[in-house]
């Protein structure tokens, strides 16, 4: 008789037991918030220009969530230190809740401008917290499944709240009302089925703008997504009329590229399980760079081409984000993990306020294709700066 197994396995099943309700209510949690998140953003839009903002007044409202982010998400883990990961979720999402209701008080833009950072602060809070709450329980040897089921179900979160705008209109207070239950449902998970949240009990080691240098792969991969993602949402649209095609089939492109997302997190999460992170990330950047340049020199003009290279495209530089969080993931633990993460966070938000300008920049420049010349660029750019800090030799699992 060999009685050692039997404790071992019960010791792995108390862990099942105590790991997958926590991770399932923190990644529902987060996919709700995306869900009203993604409601309120299209609603704000729609509804400042509906007055008969310019598309200029209209940008600087999301412009003023990422500035908000920047300056707040550097606090969050000495928040959630001293008042609890779990009560400052909760917290945020009230706060967050009460922004989307004050939203529907007025049609002032200024005061919309300032609601804007209060949400977007809640946000940010929201996002660290989280994403800290998973990277820290997730099993190591499946980090990176755990993270691209995260990124998928944030995905389709975001996917699902333009729809649901759909059915609860854009005039008066209702859709707003419907975002703020959106972030009241996201509590129940984190009440009810969460259990124990991760604790923070001491600073960081690690300076926050230290991550830069100690895992540029990771931490830039952050900002590489913000930038790519945010300028394919907002000018894919625009690069469809550049080319003299219909606002159709620009929101066409938009779907793709968001389909793209959704279908390749899980298996690129599963093989960054298998392999050293860091070199993934170099070969994601390598696919998206070719990805761009393909895309460009297909061009409309082969729109079945086209749309099949973007799906493949958006999963490939898609996944930059979630093999980025479980990168730092495995090389951080407690107060260091919190920081990085909210290093990543801003840096995530640096690129949404950077990559438009530089994608309609190059569009302006070499109409249309520069909007793919100038993402891979920026690809090329940290490729080149991930190299040169050689750093990818050292496994992360």
């Amino acid at each position: 008789m060999n009685p050692s197994p039997r404790p071992a396995s019960r010791g792995a099943s108390v862990a099942s037991r105590e790991v997958i309700p926590a991770l399932a209510s923190a990644i529902a949690c987060i996919t709700i918030v995306g869900t009203g998140l993604s409601l309120s953003m299209t609603l704000l839009a729609l509804r400042l220009a509906g007055q008969g903002y310019s598309a200029h007044a209209i940008g600087l409202n999301p412009a003023a969530g990422a500035f908000a982010v920047l300056a707040g998400a550097a606090f969050v883990p000495a928040l959630a230190r001293r008042i609890g990961v779990k009560l400052l979720l909760l917290l945020a999402l009230l706060i967050g809740g009460l922004s989307l209701m004050s939203f529907a008080l007025t049609n002032d833009y200024w005061a919309w401008l300032a609601i804007r950072a209060v949400f977007s602060g809640a946000l940010s809070i929201l996002f660290v917290t989280s994403e800290y709450w998973i990277n820290a329980i997730a099993p190591p040897r499946q980090r990176g499944f755990v993270l691209g089921f995260y990124a998928t179900s944030l995905s389709t979160g975001f996917a699902a709240g333009p729809l649901i705008l759909g059915f609860a209109g854009t005039a008066g207070a209702t859709p707003f009302v419907v975002a703020t239950v959106f972030f009241a449902l996201a509590a129940l998970p984190i009440v009810l089925w969460s259990g124990k949240a991760p604790e923070i009990k001491s600073t960081p080691s690690v300076p926050l703008l230290g991550f830069l240098t100690s895992v540029p792969a990771a931490t830039l991969a952050g900002l590489l997504h913000g930038a790519i993602e945010t300028a394919s949402l907002g000018l894919l649209p625009v690069y469809a009329l550049c080319a003299g095609l219909s606002p159709e089939t620009g929101a066409l492109f938009v779907s793709l590229f968001a389909l793209g997302n959704i279908l390749f997190q899980l298996p690129i999460g599963f093989v960054s399980d298998q392999m050293d992170r860091g070199r993934l990330l170099l070969s994601l950047g390598v696919f998206g760079l070719c990805g761009a340049i393909a895309l460009a020199l297909a061009g409309p003009s082969r729109l079945v081409l086209f749309c099949g290279l973007l799906v493949i495209w958006g999963g490939g530089v898609g996944s930059l984000y979630a093999v980025g969080l479980a990168h730092l993931g495995s090389r951080y633990r407690g107060p260091d993990l919190a920081s990085a993460n909210a290093a990543f966070i801003m840096l995530y938000s640096l690129g949404m306020l950077g990559g438009p300008p530089i994608a309609g920049f190059g569009m302006d420049l070499v109409p249309p294709n520069g909007f793919f010349f100038s993402i891979a660029a920026l690809l090329a750019l940290y490729l080149g700066l991930v190299c040169g800090r050689s750093r990818v030799g050292r496994p992360d699992k």
